[in-house]
């Protein structure tokens, strides 16, 4: 970065063009993204323009916006012809429609007719990550023609070392890896040596179902289909690194009670954190006042039997800590397709048989503590290990079936996490606390 910084001030532009051209893509984006705006101009603008195209589809959206805004229309509309169309696809998808209309004028009909391709497809479908640029083949082509048709069509195209082969209605019939052409005799027919047991996605799957098709295959690219099995692109798996990270961001930011946004969090402003977080807040601050409703209720009881109430914090926690524990795991396991809801009761045996044996291992290490350091007596001491284990056994059920109730209802399992299920867990627990002190204290 300081080689570049004193390049730059030092004004050694050929010197600094050709230290970009020795720089891998990807480093070459990390190191724009960390320049002011007016020098990534200047760098951007002194690259090669092959190079420029690379390099702008690792650049930060933003960055990306900034830096298409600030090129003449021509030079903008080179670089959105040199990106795949995927890429292309996601970036006007974030810029203003007046700027997407004056690009899509300058650009090649080959590119406007891609991009809109993929704009009619419903956000976070498969459709809309796919690329159209790939290799496809006829069956009745031998491996020398297709050889050929490679070398002609394959520098534009996302990736060769899978080709698809169509009948004349583009409907797919089979792939064939580019180590079999080559290890092939020439005259072989491609519809000889293809694979037939193709496995593609629909163009309306949800882009997770993509991203666990890829996990559970293996796969580094899959086609995609419409209704009728015609070929209209391909997924490859560094679109599919982008989306779990995404997803898994997304569910971390839900499971904290936190609207999810697109942007890093650096790059997102006070006022818009503050959006993204207030809504939750005030949601389980308005549901957090039936614990408070419960307090109040046996305030009598409280004052009759003071003790009592230094116990509730830890009650309380406890509970949400163990709600949380299995909430997560579950809502992991449902995000991994691990469990499903036929595994519901499974999952409730389960996690009551790990209650038990938490809930009874903290009762216990509880009333030693009671006994031998607190001295409360051994009525007071029982309330308290009792409830701790019903406690935990009420807090890890609810833990493990919401999320499941959640996905069977079609919501995201992350929104049961453990802010929710905690502002539960604490009226609960408190209600149960409360019943065994009448019950073995004596108090109304």
């Amino acid at each position: 970065m300081d080689e570049i910084k004193e390049l730059l001030t030092t004004r050694q532009y050929t010197s600094l063009r050709q230290k970009m051209a020795e720089m891998n893509d990807a480093d070459v984006a990390v190191l724009l993204d960390g320049l002011e705006e007016e020098d990534m101009l200047k760098v951007f603008r002194i690259l090669p323009k092959d190079l420029a195209a690379d390099v702008f589809s690792y650049l930060e959206v933003e960055n990306q916006q900034m830096i298409i805004t600030s090129l003449s229309e021509r030079d903008a509309a080179s670089i959105i012809d040199n990106l795949m169309a995927d890429d292309a696809t996601d970036l006007l998808e974030e810029m203003p429609a007046s700027i997407v209309k004056k690009l899509l004028a300058n650009a090649s009909p080959e590119t406007r007719r891609d991009i809109n391709h993929l704009l009619r497809y419903p956000e976070e479908s498969a459709g809309s990550i796919m690329t159209v640029e790939y290799v496809d083949l006829k069956e009745n082509l031998t491996v020398e023609e297709a050889i050929a048709r490679i070398r002609k069509v394959g520098v534009d195209s996302e990736t060769i070392n899978i080709c698809y082969v169509l009948d004349s209605q583009r409907k797919l019939l089979g792939t064939v890896a580019l180590r079999y052409l080559l290890l092939s005799s020439p005259e072989e027919i491609i519809g000889d040596i293809m694979h037939e047991n193709v496995i593609a996605l629909n163009t309306m799957t949800d882009q997770e179902e993509a991203a666990a098709k890829f996990k559970k295959y293996d796969f580094t690219t899959m086609p995609v289909v419409d209704n009728e099995n015609r070929l209209v692109g391909i997924i490859t798996v560094d679109d599919i690194v982008d989306i779990m990270e995404e997803e898994a961001t997304e569910d971390i930011e839900k499971m904290a009670a936190i609207v999810p946004s697109d942007k890093p969090y650096i790059k997102t402003g006070v006022f818009e954190t503050f959006k993204k977080r207030i809504p939750w807040l005030l949601l389980l601050m308005v549901s957090a006042t039936f614990t408070g409703q419960i307090i109040g209720h046996f305030e009598d009881a409280l004052s009759i039997c003071t003790v009592l109430t230094m116990f509730i914090p830890m009650l309380m926690d406890t509970g949400g800590n163990a709600g949380g524990q299995a909430s997560v795991t579950v809502i992991r396991g449902l995000s991994l397709g691990e469990i499903g809801y036929r595994d519901t009761f499974r999952i409730i045996w389960k996690e009551a048989r790990v209650a038990l044996l938490c809930g009874i291992t903290l009762a216990a290490a509880n009333f030693v503590k009671l006994m031998l350091l607190d001295r409360v007596g051994l009525m007071v001491s029982l309330v308290v290990c009792l409830t701790l284990v019903v406690a935990v056994l009420i807090a890890k059920l609810i833990g493990c079936t919401l999320p499941v109730l959640a996905k069977r209802l079609g919501l995201d399992p992350a929104v049961m996490a453990s802010p929710f299920i905690t502002t539960i867990v604490d009226a609960l627990s408190l209600m149960v606390y409360f019943q065994f002190a009448s019950g073995l204290l004596g108090l109304q």
